[in-house]
């Protein structure tokens, strides 16, 4: 019951969510409170390593929440649910694209499809950093080292164009010398 409610649900992701895997992240975590799979904390901290891991974020969380509530074969549906959605529009979508890409309604709809999936990549970002109180309003040592962080994190991958690897680890080692 519990693979078949998992690749129920990681198949419907696949099949409704656009704008890639963080802009999934609130709807898997609606999932899995839903059928409380996890805590709300250890949905953030697979969502961080799902990030951090190679390979895109929805699959790693698939898995990785499939894991966690099935064991190996969990992981495995849930790997597969969320994939064959994909390989079935993108056999379906290349068969007709050539012919409607230039179609103005398509073009529009194209369009009108980037802004809600900013918002909810900006959201799980949001929802993410509540979630793991990183943004309060108390001026602390910490808090204000998360900002910072944050900061240096971000003017080094959008104006030095450092590679996001090199950002990942130099966060984390700044992480361990600063909270340990």
């Amino acid at each position: 019951m519990v693979l078949w409610k998992l690749f129920q649900t990681f198949f419907f992701m696949g099949f409704v969510s656009f704008g890639g895997g963080y802009a999934m992240v609130p709807i898997i975590e609606a999932a899995v409170t839903k059928y409380d799979w996890m805590t709300a904390e250890r949905f953030t901290d697979m969502i961080a390593i799902a990030g951090m891991s190679p390979g895109p974020i929805a699959v790693n969380s698939a898995i990785l929440i499939g894991y966690s509530t099935a064991g190996p074969s969990g992981a495995i549906v849930s790997a597969f649910a969320s994939l064959l959605p994909s390989l079935i529009l993108v056999i379906i979508v290349a068969a007709f694209f050539i012919k409607i890409h230039d179609n103005p309604v398509v073009q529009r709809m194209f369009y009108g499809l980037k802004p809600i999936v900013t918002s909810l990549i900006i959201f799980a970002a949001l929802k993410f950093a509540i979630a793991n109180n990183l943004i309060n309003f108390h001026f602390s040592f910490r808090s204000i080292s998360l900002v910072m962080i944050f900061g240096l994190s971000l003017f080094a991958l959008l104006k030095l164009r450092w590679n996001p690897v090199y950002v990942i680890l130099l966060s984390g080692l700044v992480g361990v010398t600063l909270f340990s």
